[in-house]
């Protein structure tokens, strides 16, 4: 056997690996610790976050707490009290059972753990680093459990190094914090951030806990859908279709009273809304779905995420009708009306025209008195009909009705004068959103929205590395509604965006704008701000130098002339002499084409 070379690794070795997959990044450990309080049987859980995770995540709750027995087996590999045999899988009515994340957390980070039952007078202190108990000994504590992770990582540098800023960390928190609260509204749940209180949410209804988190009168954007059949009850709000947002985010499924994504009842929800949402847009929706558990699988993803119905297609269309019916039935999609007239009703595109006075042609000739070769008092044609005819007649005979060009002095000057004109152009629009002009023997064609973006950015930035950038006082400051966090993630830039030409003052899930950029207006502040949210929050590690350069470019994008805006030619020489000055680029920031060039000999190959 010595020779063999298999062989059992260590336990912290072991709880190593095993943390690889427990704990990927802190909210992994937000999680795995919350939903512990919540099986505990807790209604008061304090969320305490340090540095986005990285120092410190610790939980509070008030729940049954743990003797001194079972609070050092929890943190022993597959040592759980939420199953016993294999068919318990099955029937799961507890949000976790790993036996091993209490072990995997330890194994990566400092823990130290107070916990104390509703009958013993003094509680458990228990404290971990890297898997090794430091020490264990009684303390004075409340009721529940207090358990703090410090320094995650801290034993494997290569892990924690891959850990992104604290702004993008602390979105992860907040999702799962969201997700949690959402699907226990009864539970009060409050979330501390470096010292500062972001959320403080009592026990409330679904509701009430959705608009305490998302604020900015979400309750006004939503309608209940409710549906119940004997298979599965579904319940919860979706939002009215003209609230609907261009970037993805209010969206949730709860399966009995767990987050979930699921891509196909995604689908279901968004067919319902067909032909009421603009293209690429997203309701909001919180839906809570109550099933027997023998008709799900929640084993099929290691965070539990992903579930597995029976089936899949019977809740589809459950939730597809019970969703429709919702829309339906507060008068947001249209019904169907057997008794109405069609022929009487106006069309859409007709709502906006303003009405139009008949006209009435008057024939001064007619004679009802004048007889016809049959008896019959003469009909004769008014000069509209003439005309009528005529057009009729030439597109039947074209030829026969071709004018020989007037050889009158004056309209000939007319024509010449009019296709002059149009010689001497140098530029021209193709549908608006095309500048088409030419370069020695080459055609140039131009998108203007990217050409004049690409314009704008440059100027700015070169402004912002000088330090000297216009900025406008806002007569009516522009406010905006942000969760916690976002205003918190706003707060961080918020030197780099004062710098950029903004004013900004916070107040409780407020922003106020009080100043902009020069060239930036009040109503596509809104955008700007919530894509440098999405910069700031995005999972892709971004530096400050960086974050800078993308909002001037947002600026710039929201301030360029647009796709269908006519423009004058002294408009289209201007811009193109700016382009020649700013190096002539032939693509934006974000790389896409500005410029095409057609040299002449490409154009003499059409007509080979």
């Amino acid at each position: 056997m010595s020779n063999s070379s298999i062989k059992l690794l260590p336990d912290h070795v072991a709880n190593q690996i095993a943390a690889g997959e427990v704990v990927q990044r802190p909210a992994s450990v937000v999680k795995e610790l919350m939903e512990n309080a919540l099986d505990a049987g807790a209604d008061n859980i304090k969320l305490i976050v340090k540095d986005g995770g990285k120092s410190l995540i610790q939980v509070i709750d008030n729940g049954k707490g743990m003797n001194p027995i079972d609070a050092r087996m929890a943190f022993e590999r597959h040592a759980t009290s939420k199953i016993a045999k294999a068919e318990d899988l099955f029937h799961i009515q507890t949000k976790g059972f790993r036996g091993e994340a209490l072990a995997s957390i330890a194994a990566v980070a400092h823990v130290e753990m107070k916990t104390k039952t509703e009958n013993e007078e003094l509680g458990t202190y228990i404290k971990i680093e890297g898997s090794k108990i430091i020490n264990q000994e009684p303390v004075a504590t409340a009721t529940g459990t207090s358990i703090a992770v410090k320094n995650l990582f801290f034993n494997i540098p290569a892990r924690r190094k891959f850990l992104k800023s604290i702004q993008v960390e602390m979105r992860h928190i907040n999702d799962e914090f969201f997700r949690l609260a959402l699907a226990h509204p009864q539970i009060a749940f409050s979330l501390i951030h470096n010292g500062n209180l972001l959320y403080q949410l009592p026990a409330s209804n679904h509701l009430q806990r959705i608009d305490r988190l998302f604020g900015q009168k979400i309750k006004q954007k939503m309608v209940p859908v409710q549906e119940e059949t004997d298979y599965i009850k579904i319940s919860g709000y979706i939002g009215k279709p003209e609230y609907a947002k261009r970037k993805r985010g209010e969206q949730y499924f709860f399966v009995n009273n767990r987050y979930i994504k699921s891509p196909y009842l995604h689908h279901a929800l968004m067919s319902a809304y067909e032909g009421l949402i603009k293209e690429k847009t997203f309701p909001s929706y919180f839906v809570y779905f109550d099933i027997d558990p023998q008709h799900i699988d929640v084993n099929i993803h290691p965070t539990k995420t992903e579930i597995k119905f029976d089936d899949e297609q019977t809740v589809y269309s459950i939730l597809k009708v019970a969703a429709k019916h919702s829309l339906g039935q507060f008068n947001i999609t249209p019904s169907m009306d057997f008794d109405s007239r069609p022929d009487l009703e106006v069309p859409y595109a007709y709502t906006k025209k303003s009405p139009k006075i008949p006209e009435i042609n008057v024939d001064p000739d007619f004679n009802p008195f004048k007889e016809d070769s049959f008896g019959q008092p003469a009909k004769t044609p008014t000069k509209h009909f003439e005309k009528k005819l005529e057009y009729w007649e030439s597109l039947i005979h074209p030829t026969e009705n071709f004018e020989i060009p007037d050889n009158n002095p004056t309209t000939q000057t007319e024509n010449f004068v009019q296709l002059e004109s149009h010689i001497n152009q140098k530029y021209f629009q193709l549908k608006n959103k095309y500048i088409v002009t030419r370069q020695d023997d080459n055609l140039l064609l131009m998108h203007q929205n990217r050409l004049h973006t690409q314009i704008l950015f440059i100027e700015l930035y070169k402004q912002l590395q000088s330090g000297h950038i216009a900025s406008q006082q806002l007569i009516f400051p522009v406010e905006i509604n942000l969760p916690e966090h976002d205003i918190e993630a706003v707060k961080n830039f918020k030197s780099e965006l004062e710098k950029m030409g903004f004013d900004l003052q916070f107040s409780t899930r407020k922003l106020l704008i009080q100043a902009v950029p020069f060239s930036l207006n009040a109503r596509q502040t809104k955008d700007v701000i919530q894509d440098i949210l999405n910069d700031i929050n995005s999972d892709t590690p971004t530096e400050t130098k960086e974050l800078i350069r993308k909002t001037a470019y947002h600026i710039a994008e929201k301030s360029a002339v647009k796709t269908g805006q006519n423009l004058q030619e002294a408009e289209m020489e201007n811009m193109l002499n700016q382009w020649f000055k700013t190096g002539r680029p032939v693509h934006t920031e974000q790389g896409k084409k500005i410029v095409y060039n057609i040299p002449l000999k490409t154009i003499d190959r059409y007509f080979d």
